[in-house]
């Protein structure tokens, strides 16, 4: 086939197209790179040369975040060459809206989430035809590359991840909903909602609320409400980040953190909390997840979903400490092949960190028998035949 792939300005989209690329080609597959940021005419990626490449055919094109269809141009070369545009959601639903309402006519959409598959079925079935669940993939290594002994590892406790304010995301809401104090309280008294029970989805809280305000309304003001649910979205993933760094931060445990804006959270004020860097690529993230014993993660509300940091984690040859989802739950099982901790119950945190980190043997076991699964099932290659099967099968 000839397949197009995507640059655009998320550097991490951009390493997962190269992985993209390098397994499509293996397979025996044309791939052309197209540069959204329209680079120089003598460009290897530039939209001169994709023209000639789409001169011919274009068979699939597969993006991230409805990137190669938020411009009507691209819409209207893939209607013409009836291909197969491929949409792989990294983030909610909620947040692609007007890429979910119009797209090409043979538009297949990936969820990384069970739950997000629902509610696009749910809120946008007479739109799109295809939806299923595909898991994030983990990088695997270079060949032969070496293994940091876990004792040796630089890093006790590692969390690769941005922090904001939830209240600068509750902030940008009320900006946006400035003169309708209804909506915003409506939007605050929701966030508090999540708080008080971590185990409801982003739209469980929606509904919760509604009912708290009494109110009935229609299906279209209903996708309203969810749209405009990002930014809680937001700040309760930044509320949930910021809760578990400061569980381990009070704890004593050595922690570091790889990402912008914990300047701005409390643990900035521990000794025992580290900064490495505000921003690295993500392939230097890997070798930093690498050199780290523990590798914290917290699921951005994903409860039926994936993340590859735990993946990634695995394939680094280093130990997730996470919380769960129901996906999790039916795949991997706690002190086996993962380790895990319940955001319900953050006092037991640090000593959950502390047994792993004092039982090396222990920590170990769990690495080998994670690595062995996410090698077999969860990597780019494997993201590549589901990718590929599914546009056969359309």
């Amino acid at each position: 086939m000839r397949i197009a792939l995507f640059y655009t300005d998320t550097e991490s989209f951009n390493f997962f197209t190269n992985q993209l690329e390098q397994e499509l080609k293996l397979r025996g597959h044309e791939v052309f790179i197209l540069d959204l940021l329209n680079p120089p005419a003598d460009s290897p990626h530039s939209y001169l040369n994709f023209v000639a490449f789409a001169s011919t055919r274009v068979d699939s094109a597969i993006c991230f975040d409805g990137m190669c269809i938020r411009d009507g141009i691209l819409i209207d070369i893939w209607n013409a060459w009836n291909t197969i545009v491929v949409d792989i959601l990294m983030d909610p639903p909620l947040r692609f809206h007007p890429s979910l309402k119009k797209h090409p006519k043979n538009y297949l959409l990936f969820c990384c989430d069970y739950d997000h598959v629902d509610y696009v079925k749910r809120y946008f079935k007479n739109e799109v035809s295809h939806v299923d669940f595909m898991p994030h993939v983990g990088t695997v290594p270079k060949q032969n590359a070496p293994v940091i002994p876990f004792e040796q590892r630089k890093y006790d406790i590692l969390f690769s991840a941005t922090y904001y304010s939830p209240q600068s995301k509750l902030a940008e809401m009320e900006q946006v909903l400035a003169g309708n104090s209804d909506m915003q309280q409506f939007y605050h008294q929701m966030y508090h909602n999540l708080i008080e029970d971590s185990s409801l989805t982003t739209e469980q809280a929606v509904f919760l609320t509604l009912e708290q305000a009494g109110w009935s309304i229609s299906e279209e003001t209903l996708r309203t409400i969810f749209r405009c649910s990002e930014y809680v979205d937001w700040a309760i993933r930044m509320y949930q980040r910021g809760e578990v760094v400061s569980a381990l931060a009070k704890s004593g445990l050595n922690l570091y953190l790889l990402g912008r804006g914990w300047e701005n959270h409390s643990s900035a004020k521990y000794p025992n909390v580290h900064r490495i860097a505000d921003r690295v690529p993500y392939a230097q993230s890997l070798d930093v997840m690498a050199n780290a014993k523990i590798n914290l993660n917290v699921f951005p509300w994903f409860k039926s979903g994936t993340h590859d940091r735990i993946f990634n984690t695995l394939l680094q040859h280093s130990l997730p400490l996470t919380d769960s989802s129901r996906w999790v739950d039916a795949h991997f099982t706690d002190g086996a092949d993962i380790a895990l901790y319940d955001l319900k119950h953050l006092e037991l945190l640090p000593d959950i960190a502390s047994r792993l980190l004092q039982d090396t043997e222990k920590a170990e076991q769990i690495i080998r028998n994670g690595y062995e699964k996410v090698l077999q099932n969860l990597t780019w290659s494997n993201c590549a035949d589901w990718i590929l099967t599914a546009i056969r099968e359309i």
